[in-house]
Order: structure tokens, then C-alpha cells, then sequence
């Protein structure tokens, strides 16, 4: 198999189920931003991250393919031609719930707004959540012009909020204290 197909050569590429989009479409958006985010997620865990927040990751960054697969999907192709892609779940937004919550409760309450910052694993983190935070508004955005799964935007609001917590975990365990906004 070829790297290069040359079928995109003209700003057009296909979804999973063969309609062709235009590159610039909201769907390629919402799902390459996914990627972007993948991306930054592998640059964290080569940067340093802490044994647990690259288990976890390692389970995100799969997470993040069926998510992306799921939005390069539309729900209609499905029935159209009889593809069987692996869906976003309502399980799957409860685990990062549940990472949320064991992960907050080894954290020191927090009182204040943080910057990112910290530890470099930690600041990789932080832009991760920030890459995160637009992929789920390119999404919601996709979501007002097509039907999509419910769980995507589900999923990417848990897992910017899971992302901060490792962001911060990162920093606990590191014995660096988080960066602090202050009013100045």
C-alpha cells in the first residue's frame, strides 16, 4: 500500500463510507483536531510523565481513534453500506469520569485558578486540554449542521476536565506546586 494515493490532490478526500468532502469541511476539522490532540498527548508522554498518566494516556490515545473514527463516520454511512465502525460509548465516558474522580481525591483541593505550567509533562498536559477544548467547539459546531453520535462531545468535555486533573496530578507527584493565577 502507497503512503500517497494522490485522490486528495484537489481538496477533496473521503469519508469512511466514500463520500467525498471538501478538506475544509467542519467533519475533517472536528476529527484532525482529534488527531492534533493524539499528537500532543505522544509529545507528553515522551516529554516525562509519571508510570499511571502514561497508562491512562496510552488508553486515551486509543480512545481517541475510535473518536475519530466515529467522526469521520457519519451516522447515516452505517446503514448505507453496512459498516461496522466502533462508536464513542457511554462507558467510555465514564471511565475518564472515574480517573477524574480517583485522581482528584490524591490532589489538594484547589482554590484558586491555575496557569498551565509546572513540570514540562505537566505543560504538555495543559496544551493537550487547550487542543481538547477546541476540538470539542469544532465538534459541537459539526453538531448543529449534522446528526452525530451523542457521546463525542460528551466525551471531549470529560476528557479536557481529565486532562487538567493529569496536568495537575503530574505536578503533585513531581513535588512542583501549580502555577497560580494571580490578579495583578
Amino acid at each position: 500500500m502507497k503512503i500517497y494515493t494522490k485522490t486528495g490532490d484537489k481538496g477533496k478526500t473521503s469519508l469512511f463510507g466514500g463520500e467525498r468532502v471538501g478538506k475544509n469541511s467542519v467533519r475533517l476539522e472536528a476529527y484532525g483536531t482529534v488527531d492534533e490532540l493524539n499528537s500532543v498527548l505522544g509529545i507528553a508522554v515522551a516529554n516525562g510523565l509519571s508510570d499511571k498518566v502514561k497508562k491512562i494516556i496510552s488508553v486515551l490515545q486509543n480512545q481517541l481513534f475510535i473518536l475519530g473514527s466515529d467522526l469521520a463516520t457519519p451516522l447515516e454511512s452505517e446503514t448505507k453500506i453496512k459498516i461496522n465502525v466502533p462508536r464513542t460509548t457511554a462507558e467510555m465516558v465514564e471511565k475518564l469520569e472515574n480517573w477524574i474522580d480517583d485522581l482528584d481525591a490524591e490532589l489538594p483541593g484547589l482554590k484558586v485558578f491555575v496557569l498551565p505550567g509546572g513540570a514540562e509533562g505537566a505543560a504538555y498536559l495543559h496544551f493537550a486540554r487547550t487542543v481538547c477544548r477546541r476540538a470539542e467547539r469544532i465538534t459541537v459546531e459539526l453538531s448543529g449542521r449534522e446528526q452525530i453520535n451523542e457521546f463525542v462531545v460528551k466525551y471531549l468535555n470529560r476528557l479536557s476536565d481529565l486532562l487538567f486533573v493529569l496536568a495537575r496530578y503530574e505536578n503533585f507527584v513531581n513535588d512542583i506546586p501549580d502555577v497560580k493565577w494571580e490578579n495583578k
